[in-house]
């Protein structure tokens, strides 16, 4: 069953991020999270979506600004090794509280309680009109570098500061979708690298046929996506998701998940 709902969320999430704005990774990582622990989730989610990233790079990689993917990309990488070297750190401390319903104990871990505040904060940002009024000057790229690098090491949410910095960059439409992908790509090769060493041994190989479905179907997305949606932003779509995650981030914050 979760072969089906996890390939069916990439897929279908992989059409809506290709011009939407809102991310694969936001998406899928509470679905991987439902059958996974919360590391490992974050782990195969990344995975997914580097491959996914590295077919989006081949279609429109070469639009890429190379001024912004050294102002913006150099400080994101850099901050996502310490985002992925933080996670790595809390999954290893002891559980905060642990609570029984019926026979079931559950246990309130760091780890779960940091990315379930991460995913609450993100998701508050897609409901509330007043961020979309933010706005961030060009000469804030490395700020922004920094802040979507180290959050997409530490959970794998980089596309919401990326895009609220990039936007304002200048840029044409395809050199803005270009310079994300290609950013991205190094965010998530970097953060996988880090988790590699760890995490290796906690899963990722043994679900290996997962991934490459999961990947395979957010490529088929990422092509429907490129084909279909390339003016459509759904905001309708950003607002729904946006609810759900933050009842899948509740439940993760008090240990249900």
């Amino acid at each position: 069953m979760e072969y089906f709902i996890i390939c069916l969320v990439a897929f279908l999430t992989s059409i809506l991020t290709f011009f939407s704005g809102f991310g694969l990774g936001t998406i899928l990582m509470p679905v991987f999270a439902l059958f996974f622990p919360i590391e490992l989730a974050i782990t195969l989610t990344g995975v997914v979506h580097l491959f996914n990233n590295v077919f989006k790079l081949i279609i429109v990689g070469q639009k890429a600004d190379k001024i912004v993917l050294l102002k913006f990309g150099i400080p994101a990488v850099i901050a996502a090794f310490f985002g992925a070297w933080l996670l790595l750190n809390i999954t290893e401390l002891p559980s905060l509280y642990s609570y029984q319903l019926g026979i079931k104990e559950f246990q309130i871990t760091p780890v779960k309680l940091i990315i379930s505040l991460i995913l609450i904060g993100f998701s508050i940002i897609e409901l509330l009109p007043l961020f979309d009024r933010i706005k961030f000057s060009a000469k804030q790229l490395p700020i922004g570098g920094l802040l979507s690098g180290f959050f997409g090491g530490l959970s794998g949410h980089q596309g919401a500061l990326r895009t609220a910095f990039l936007i304002k960059a200048g840029l044409s439409k395809e050199a803005f979708i270009g310079t994300a992908v290609v950013i991205s790509c190094f965010v998530d090769f970097t953060r996988i690298s880090i988790y590699a060493t760890n995490i290796l041994g906690k899963g990722l190989l043994e679900n290996t046929v997962l991934v490459t479905s999961a990947t395979f179907s957010a490529i088929f997305g990422a092509f429907a996506g490129h084909r279909l949606l390339k003016k459509v932003t759904l905001k309708f779509i950003q607002k729904f998701v946006a609810i759900c995650l933050i009842l899948i981030s509740l439940a993760l914050g008090v240990g249900l998940i």
